[in-house]
């Protein structure tokens, strides 16, 4: 009689279940969409880590005065700059310590009309003044729609000490959404061509008083 050895008992395969069952179905659909909130839970955690700057962050279009910038979505041109010592109002004169400076512009858009946002004033060590709000915003190209096709000037009024105006520029956008930041809104930088005896020469030739209502 041949005696024979016994046969070892199946083991799992590595890694496998160890009764050797596969999950069923539903097991491993819990386990998806657990890696799709995990993946979706880093998204969010990361955007959480992105400041206003980087989510508001611009696409700049630059040019000089006298040129036209076509920043897709509008097309806009720096017609002159003029220094003044007061501005004429309707009603009232406004004098400064300072100098203004009348920045004269045209523009029109490519699809639909805009509004153009207050402009910023940025200085060659990256100081910003915003227009200056004692001028009020219906005299100035802010209150015209930008029209396609069709180009539209105006003024905007900047207050600024006279040190800020060598190798300034002026950069001008569309308004943002009441409560939230558009990523990659367009912006048109216009350098101003001033540098230290340009910015002299404009503020010595400053008109004593601008009017900005012109009749």
């Amino acid at each position: 009689m041949t005696a024979t050895a016994p046969r070892a008992a199946a083991l799992p395969a590595p890694g496998g279940p160890p009764t050797g069952r596969r999950p069923g179905l539903g097991a491993r659909l819990l386990a998806v969409a657990a890696g799709v909130l995990l993946i979706a839970g880093a998204m969010g955690l990361q955007t959480l880590k992105l400041g206003e700057t980087e989510v508001g962050d611009a696409i700049v279009y630059t040019g000089a005065k006298g040129e036209n910038v076509d920043a897709r979505r509008f097309t806009l041109r720096l017609d002159s700059i003029t220094a003044a010592k007061a501005l004429q109002g309707s009603s009232e004169t406004l004098a400064t310590d300072n100098v203004f400076l009348v920045v004269g512009a045209s523009a029109k858009s490519s699809l639909k009309p805009y509004h153009l946002a207050t402009p910023v004033l940025v200085t060659a060590d990256g100081k910003r003044f915003e227009a200056t709000d004692r001028v009020d915003r219906s005299v100035t190209l802010s209150n015209t729609f930008v029209q396609p096709d069709i180009w539209v000037s105006g003024r905007f009024y900047f207050e600024v000490p006279a040190s800020a105006l060598p190798g300034a520029s002026v950069r001008f956008g569309l308004p943002q959404g009441a409560g939230w930041v558009e990523p990659y809104q367009p912006e048109v930088e216009i350098d101003l061509g001033l540098d230290d005896e340009g910015a002299r020469k404009l503020v010595a030739s400053a008109q004593d008083v601008y009017p900005t209502v012109k009749k």
